[in-house]
């Protein structure tokens, strides 16, 4: 089952999807097990911003049906504080390691991937174009055309890898990943979550009182993931992989080999877990091991 990707060589094609595993905290619950028997075989970091970000307030998560609605908004230590303090631990896992990062300007993008080039424990970078350019108020991977001028801007900035993970919630995803692959990314990944909106339960104080209908996120909408995206997710991998020549990460609702035989069948080259991972934190080796079997 070993797989080369972007010039890695992996020894299966199951991966981790950004924010779904924390590997340094699975380090502290299963030790040195960890390293014995890691579930994926490249592990993805969650987002990293230039600056600090305490994330969204509370509530942050949703059980629906078939699936979760989230509102983290994406909590790290900034820059500084990944490269100084989660990098050094995150560099002793048993798999190549790709940092995801995210930046609202071309400006901000090249400071992460210039600082992301210049250390080696890095072996790609998957960049986050979910985020609203602060000029335009649009996701950056949203407008093919404001998406491949960012890439041309920034791809200089570094010779690893990069990875684009692509937003579902545009008009044409296939046109965003060839506007990735005209812009010199090396591969794409998708789908991010499905944006969603949840209100609160209907709560009466009398019996003719109208109820408040306010959402419940604290930052009000979040993103959807879990098996209510997969055919969502299986459509627009097979639409990316159909026109782009690049490599295609999917993912969107795996929780069982056959899933991630499917994303496999119609041209994804890896697949990523992440939703499941919260209910089963061993599911990426389950799967892998169904694969290769």
């Amino acid at each position: 089952m070993s797989v080369e990707f972007c010039g890695l060589r992996l020894v299966h094609p199951v991966i981790n999807g950004s924010g779904t595993f924390d590997a340094l905290a699975a380090r502290e619950a299963f030790g040195t097990a960890l390293n014995v028997e890691f579930p994926f075989a490249a592990y993805v970091s969650k987002t990293i911003t230039l600056e600090p970000r305490r994330g969204n307030p509370p509530p942050r998560l949703w059980e629906a049906s078939g699936g979760l609605v989230n509102s983290i908004g994406l909590p790290n230590k900034g820059l500084e504080g990944y490269l100084a303090e989660d990098l050094p631990a995150l560099a002793s896992l048993p798999v190549p390691l790709i940092t995801n990062v995210m930046g609202s300007t071309a400006a901000e993008i090249s400071e992460l991937l210039e600082a992301c080039d210049a250390r080696a424990e890095i072996a790609a970078v998957e960049l986050n174009v979910s985020c609203p350019n602060v000029k335009t108020g649009l996701d950056i991977g949203a407008d093919p055309r404001q998406l491949e001028e960012v890439l041309r801007t920034v791809r200089p900035r570094t010779g690893k890898p990069l990875i684009v993970k692509l937003t579902p919630n545009a008009a044409d995803v296939s046109a965003c990943a060839l506007a990735a692959e005209a812009g010199g990314a090396n591969a794409v990944s998708l789908i991010n979550t499905l944006r969603a909106l949840v209100l609160r339960p209907v709560s009466r104080k009398g019996p003719s009182a109208v109820p408040e209908r306010r959402p419940w996120l604290g930052a009000g909408t979040g993103g959807l993931s879990g098996p209510a995206i997969r055919a969502v997710a299986l459509a627009q991998v097979a639409a990316v992989a159909e026109r782009a020549q690049i490599p295609v990460i999917g993912m969107g609702g795996v929780s069982t080999a056959a899933h991630a035989r499917d994303l496999l069948d119609v041209g994804a080259r890896l697949v990523a877990v992440g939703t499941e991972s919260f209910r089963d934190p061993v599911a990426g080796a389950k799967i892998a091991r169904e694969l290769a079997g």
